[in-house]
């Protein structure tokens, strides 16, 4: 039943975004976290502390600005990561990653500051 109710609220547009470890749901589909604060489509929806931040997102997104890693179980438009960036799902934009980048079909150029690898 979680399972069933998990892809409702995916197909709804409704995401999952964990950060260090917190999570929080909620609708949108652009991503911004920057100096402590997560934007969701313009609205700050929550604080957080600053610092190394690492971020997982469950659903599809259009574009996501982070200052750490993301990890996003599904689709994405394009990232700008200061750290890792790993896409279960195709990435369709480019992505600017400061660290390693691993992801399904890219649609758009990669910048990574570390090694990349595009799966199949």
């Amino acid at each position: 039943m979680a399972h069933k109710e998990k892809n409702n609220r995916q197909e709804r547009g409704f995401l999952r975004i964990t950060i260090n470890g917190k999570t929080i749901t909620c609708s949108g589909i652009n991503i911004v976290i920057s100096n402590g604060k997560v934007i969701v489509d313009g609205k700050t929806i929550q604080e957080c502390n600053s610092g190394d931040i690492k971020v997982t997102i469950e659903g599809d997104v259009n574009k996501i600005d982070c200052g750490g890693s993301v990890e996003v179980h599904g689709n994405s438009g394009s990232i700008d990561c200061g750290g890792s960036c790993e896409v279960s799902g195709d990435v369709k934009g480019d992505i600017d990653a400061g660290g390693s980048e691993t992801c399904g079909n890219v649609s758009g150029d990669i910048d990574a500051g570390g090694s990349v690898r595009c799966r199949r």
